[in-house]
């Protein structure tokens, strides 16, 4: 199996974890068991490998969501309750992107999540 698209999934999750200030070592360890297990689903069914990104993703975030809450958190809907992006399509892929749970708004492609500038939350 070409471990390119494992790789990039874990880059661009790793992107996305620095970008919203969650890439603690707790928070790498938990995408480096995501990227492990994800690489052995990857290689039971090597046509799902287009799949992977998202996966990880998601499962990076139920991981989150059982030690420290929701990740990543919408920044664009002002005065909305606190809400997550969860990953479309549900499966991961094959072009996974980050969705506003409130709003089904498309917010950014899984790995170029923009971080809170100093003016404010950005999405």
């Amino acid at each position: 199996m070409d471990d390119t698209l494992i790789f990039d999934a874990r880059a661009r999750v790793l992107a996305d974890l620095q970008a919203r200030g969650h890439a603690t070592p707790g928070a790498v360890s938990l995408l480096e068991d995501a990227v492990s297990s994800r690489t052995w689903w990857a290689e039971q069914w090597p046509e799902g490998v287009v799949y992977v990104a998202g996966l990880v993703a998601q499962d990076v975030q139920d991981a989150l969501l059982e030690q420290v809450g929701r990740w990543p958190l919408c920044l664009g809907c002002g005065d909305a309750p606190e809400h997550a992006l969860y990953i479309h399509p549900d499966l991961g892929g094959p072009d996974p992107t980050w969705v506003c749970e409130e709003s089904g708004t498309a917010v950014a492609a899984l790995g170029t999540l923009s971080s809170p500038g100093p003016a404010g939350p950005t999405a």
